[in-house]
């Protein structure tokens, strides 16, 4: 009798030193299913798939392929079994070609000689399904985010992959990027594959899943029909507590004009740029992707050059060339790529968090540990960082806690104006709600804050006043109770309407 189920795992555990990674969790995917598996971070996710894919070997629980138990050895016999993984994070050979990357460790071989020409004829036929528009020869290193998945879906197609599992795979991608990756992950179940989807993100389980499944602290809390679960009974699934507040915006008595800019223009980027930001306020500047918000609000921090355009703080006239400029005149900015750009990872929390202050806590010969070590807690405690010490490197903790971290090295310095650009992207709905409250928390303080965001309900509410940018310009300013996601959609739009209304 055929299996209801194209993949089981039952009562699976995985124990590393000291901790219990996965602990007695189930999972069931049906043929031709997309099943969203969703948790916070730490919730056990990452191990599950380096399980099923054999990069792991479970201490105890089984595994069974259309029916029958199997035991994987390493990744070669899941790949074998037709199951294939692609990561967030794509682990790619940059400086070789598509086709060599899609046949990487399965190359077509005869007579012992490689066939490029049968390879790369292959590769151009995968990608032509996926509707990509690049070719097998382009170098791996020369593609977006989005392109890099897109060689990653064809390298699984291309060893007959009947089972593709994708974790996170629409954090790094702009919103045609995503509704692209859907169309993809619709056509591949379609044709009959099974797809476990893992993600943070509500809009992508409720696009692509029929069934969702909920781990939370390396347990399996249940699988539910999407159509039949609410968004609060699945946050209260993933977190084990009901938020009841997911944008806890306090009321906050706005203070004078902290920071105000007038006509900033950057050639090719954006032009005559104004807007002001008061004290105790959130400020939402938002818009589609190729509005421009990055580049304004970098330029503001000094990142790049201001070809005019004046900048104001508290009444005067400022210039400010670098980084360094902002921070003196206090202006901090919480990057998008916390990874790349606001931690360095492989440090620990304490000496990432005093890192831009450092001079505070000593000289050229000597660093006063003790007082560094006393601020970074304090600065860590003020904004609930989880982790053991403040040794624990970035790297080991959760991206809400990275987040928190980064928080906190802004916070080393007196500031005045906080520039957070998107500042939940990429982690998950518990630390969500926890970011917003010390957002409110920060605003209560006195602080002037800036929030760069494509999350519409983050835009919606958590912002004081509302700026909409175009391609480059401002096109619409929304207060809080005039702001509607029609009207924001309008005035993001403004240009590119227009200029079909002018056709």
């Amino acid at each position: 009798m055929a299996s209801e189920y194209v993949l089981e795992l039952k009562g699976i555990t995985k124990i590393f030193p000291g901790v219990k990674a996965l602990d007695n969790v189930s999972f069931q995917l049906k043929p031709g299913e997309i099943h969203a598996l969703m948790g916070e971070n730490g919730a056990g996710k990452s191990t599950f798939i380096k399980v099923i894919t054999g990069v792991h070997k479970a201490d105890g629980g089984e595994m069974y392929l259309n029916g029958e138990k199997v035991d994987f050895k390493g990744p070669n016999d899941s790949q074998a079994a037709g199951i294939a993984a692609i990561y967030q994070h794509v682990t790619a050979y940059p400086h070789l070609s598509v086709a060599e990357n899609i046949f990487m460790g399965h190359e077509k071989v005869k007579h012992g000689m490689i066939q490029w020409k049968e390879m790369y004829e292959e590769a151009d036929k995968l990608l032509a399904q996926l509707n990509a528009d690049f070719k097998s020869t382009a170098e791996m290193g020369s593609l977006s985010v989005a392109q890099q998945q897109m060689v990653e879906i064809a390298k699984a197609l291309s060893a007959n992959a009947k089972i593709i599992i994708m974790d996170e795979p629409t954090a790094s991608l702009t919103k045609n990027e995503s509704e692209n990756l859907y169309r993809i992950s619709e056509k591949l179940r379609d044709e009959g594959a099974s797809i476990i989807f893992i993600s943070h993100r509500f809009e992508d389980m409720y696009r692509l899943a029929t069934r969702v499944t909920v781990f939370r602290d390396s347990k399996y809390v249940g699988t539910y029909d999407v159509d039949k679960i609410s968004n609060a009974d699945l946050i209260t699934a993933m977190v084990g507590r009901e938020i009841t507040d997911m944008f806890p915006k306090p009321d906050v008595k706005l203070g004078e004009e902290v920071l105000r800019v007038e006509n900033l223009s950057r050639e090719g980027f954006f032009k005559d740029v104004s807007f002001s930001v008061r004290k105790g306020e959130i400020l939402g500047l938002t818009g589609l992707v190729g509005a421009r918000r990055t580049e304004v609000i970098q330029t503001i921090y000094g990142v790049e050059k201001l070809d005019s355009g004046k900048i104001f703080l508290d009444g005067k006239e400022i210039k400010i060339r670098s980084p360094h400029d902002a921070i003196v005149n206090g202006i901090g900015l919480l990057t998008e790529d916390r990874s790349n750009l606001g931690l360095i990872l492989d440090w620990g929390i304490g000496r990432n968090i005093t890192l831009t202050e450092i001079e505070k806590y000593g000289n050229k010969f000597f660093t006063n540990d003790k007082a560094e070590r006393i601020a970074a807690k304090e600065l860590a405690e003020g904004v609930d960082t989880k982790a053991v010490s403040l040794f624990d490197k970035v790297s080991t903790l959760s991206g809400g806690n990275q987040q928190k971290v980064a928080v906190s090295k802004i916070l080393a310095s007196d500031l005045k104006v906080l520039i957070m650009d998107e500042p939940t992207k990429g982690i998950d709905v518990g630390a969500k709600a926890e970011i917003y409250d010390i957002m409110g928390q920060l605003a209560q303080r006195g602080y002037a804050i800036i929030m760069i965001s494509s999350e519409m309900p983050e835009v919606l509410n958590m912002s004081d006043r509302i700026i909409v940018m175009c391609e480059g310009k401002i096109t619409g300013e929304l207060s809080r109770e005039e702001a509607t996601q029609e009207g924001i959609l309008e005035f993001a739009m403004a240009k590119s309407l227009k200029n079909t209304s002018d056709k």
